[in-house]
């Protein structure tokens, strides 16, 4: 089969596919068309794997894609392929597994050159389009590549068959199940707490990122242990990074990493996932510490969420880029005379509660930060920041925006649902409650035979979804539970725990891949097991798995997850620090707590206690006067007779509590 010798790309859903519909290169998206038509040429795929926000990608786009030579090279000895690894994140993963097996740094955009039925035998990330920085130009390594595969061609295949049988004994491979291990999670987190940059926060050097797997880690480590210096670390790398220029102090949100060491230069774009895991981590550490930098900041990213990033079915979009008007970091950044121009008398106020950096590696316009002493004093002096703040934010809106990637992601959009939900709950925000539910309804909407779409855009969706996206979607069901008490989101929750059952579980039953069984394009069926910035899929399942057994008290799916979880910690111990996500979720299977209530809803004093007191291992179901309560351990079933709150671990329960600052005394020392 030969497609049309011209670009595909207009018709795809994808928006990062969309930008390059334009380009001279006869680009495909990756299906099984496109790799038959390379198998009928015999030629070589070059694949190029990226995403709407990425700014090197634009660079590589810009200067060889739109580039006629180069494109005339590309067309004339590959067959091209464009994938968006958020849109295919399981194509992404094994090709980006491929690179690092090759020796190779990875990154974006993902440049790769395949055997005609989709083996890698080479590749990198940018290359710029003549030799500079180091790197060849991009002409001469298509050249080399074309030589090569014409002279070499046994030798390249027999290569490219030893890399992705290689390949799929990391990402597809059984080992044999491992006991859950109470000391799993604190020797993890004592390795990463040696990690921890105490000056500026997050791990050590540059560049700086968020990493919410090591930070969930750390947290649970204290949670569980109440090892203080895990907990501090969590509290110092947030402090941090919310007075850092990683963070929009204009807008709200944060940028997805920083440059340097200090988290001052971002790379501008924002996603949507990192700000979903900002939200749940500031949540968790404005209870512990009640430091009001927290809740402020909050409140300013979802009120960007809100502004920014819903789409028309109450969902949330992916991602905003970096680059606006074709510079990086425009939209964000500030020369004086800006300031002045937005601020006119009140330009000496912002003074006191910001800097404007401008670091020597950083060719932009300055970018706001803090010190410790500014960001103290906007939270003593809050109103009077805000109001310096909406300033700016009227004299933003006028300039052109970055763009944004409007597809919906199921998994994504999971995880934001989640922050809200529990921040919503912490924080007496019913309205933030209302937007998950909101989110929630678009997502399950789209789905078609109870299936869901892993991505949206408008009335475009891509089937299957992915093992993370029912994950995903099965904790925010169980958090929409938790901050509304409504029981139709369980048995959503139990509908898509047994669509994940169907077409995601290994032949074994004791783990998911994350492809599913019709997806007939994927060379290979990989688990998922790898974190990114976010947990990975095995992670996600297996906490949406104990979640939905811990507040359904279903026997049999918490035995299910305990299996799923000992396959995963057997896994997990071959690269402990890039499976992150699997030890915290197996630290969640092995002691769950659940808080059930018995309260008039009136009243709500000890589901008020609770709500304030939020705890990523503890699962909360309210039951009002006189109404059925669910058993617990044991099969015991609590009166609903009177006030009570029951506090449960795995099979065990502590006698009933009545006295709301008994239960706050009872749910913090959880946490001393």
């Amino acid at each position: 089969m030969i497609l049309p010798q011209k670009n595909l790309l207009a018709e795809e859903a994808s928006p990062y596919l969309r930008q390059h519909a334009q380009n001279p290169v006869h680009w495909r998206a990756w299906s099984q068309a496109a790799l038959d038509e390379a198998s009928t040429l015999d030629r070589p795929i070059l694949l190029s794997v990226g995403y709407a926000a990425c700014h090197w990608c634009h660079v590589m786009a810009h200067e060889s894609f739109e580039n006629d030579e180069i494109a005339g090279v590309m067309n004339r000895f590959f067959v091209n392929i464009k994938v968006d690894r958020e849109e295919r994140p399981d194509i992404d993963q094994i090709y980006m597994a491929s690179l690092s097996a090759m020796g190779e740094q990875g990154g974006w955009p993902l440049t790769m050159f395949l055997t005609p039925d989709g083996k890698p035998f080479w590749g990198g990330t940018y290359f710029p389009p003549r030799s500079r920085y180091g790197r060849p130009g991009f002409v001469q390594v298509l050249e080399a590549v074309e030589k090569a595969w014409r002279e070499k061609r046994d030798s390249l295949n027999q290569s490219a068959g030893g890399l992705i049988t290689h390949v799929a004994s990391r990402l597809s491979a059984t080992q044999p199940k491992v006991l859950l291990d109470r000391q799993t999670l604190p020797r993890l987190a004592d390795g990463i707490e040696s990690m921890i940059d105490w000056n500026e926060g997050g791990l050590k050097g540059a560049p700086k990122f968020p990493n919410a797997p090591f930070m969930t880690a750390l947290w649970l480590s204290w949670l569980q242990n109440g090892t203080a210096a895990h907990r501090d670390a969590v509290l110092l790398s947030l402090r941090k990074m919310l007075a850092g220029g990683i963070y929009d102090h204009v807008g709200g949100g944060l940028c997805r990493y920083s440059t340097d060491a200090y988290w001052t230069v971002p790379h501008f774009e924002k996603m949507l996932y990192d700000n979903a895991q900002l939200l749940r981590m500031a949540n968790w550490a404005h209870s512990a510490t009640h430091d009001e930098l927290f809740r402020l900041r909050i409140e300013e990213t979802i009120g960007w969420l809100s502004r920014e990033m819903r789409t028309e079915n109450g969902a949330f979009a992916s991602s905003l880029d970096a680059d606006s008007d074709g510079e990086e970091g425009l939209f964000y950044t500030w020369s004086q005379d800006q300031l002045a121009d937005a601020l006119q008398s009140d330009l000496p106020a912002l003074a006191v509660y910001y800097d404007l950096a401008a670091p020597s590696n950083w060719e932009g316009k300055p970018i706001l930060r803090q010190t410790d002493e500014q960001r103290d004093r906007e939270v003593a002096n809050y109103p009077i920041v805000a109001g310096l703040k909406a300033k700016l934010l009227a004299d933003r809106a006028t300039r052109v925006r970055p763009g944004r990637d409007d597809k919906v992601l199921a998994d994504w959009n999971g995880l934001v649902i989640i922050a809200l939900a529990e921040c919503g709950r912490s924080l007496a925000r019913n309205d933030w409650i209302d937007l998950a539910a909101q989110a929630f309804a678009g997502i399950l909407a789209a789905a078609e035979n109870g299936r869901l779409p892993h991505s949206i855009l408008g009335d475009r969706k891509l089937f299957p979804a992915l093992s993370s996206d029912y994950a995903a979607m099965i904790t925010a069901a169980t958090a929409l539970f938790e901050a509304t008490g409504d029981a139709h989101y369980l048995g959503v929750a139990r509908n898509l725990a047994e669509q994940l059952d169907q077409w995601h579980t290994d032949p074994d039953r004791t783990g998911y891949f994350l492809s599913a069984s019709d997806s007939s394009d994927v060379p290979i069926r990989i688990r998922g097991d790898a974190d990114e910035a976010i947990a990975s899929a095995t992670g996600q399942v297996v906490e949406a798995l104990i979640r939905l057994s811990t507040a359904t008290g279903d026997i049999a799916l918490h035995e299910k997850a305990l299996t799923v979880a000992e396959h995963a910690q057997g896994r997990a111990g071959q690269q402990t620090y890039g499976q992150v996500g699997i030890v915290n979720s197996c630290a969640l299977a092995l002691e769950p707590l659940k808080l059930l209530i018995v309260e008039d809803p009136a009243q709500a004093s000890l589901v008020a206690v609770a709500n304030r007191n939020p705890d990523p291992r503890r699962m909360d179901i309210a039951v009002p006067l006189g109404g059925t309560a669910p058993s617990l351990p044991g099969d015991v079933v609590p009166p609903t007779d009177r006030p009570g709150a029951y506090l449960c671990m795995a099979q065990s329960c502590l006698p009933p509590v009545s006295d709301p600052d008994a239960l706050e005394q009872l749910l913090r020392t959880k946490t001393a």
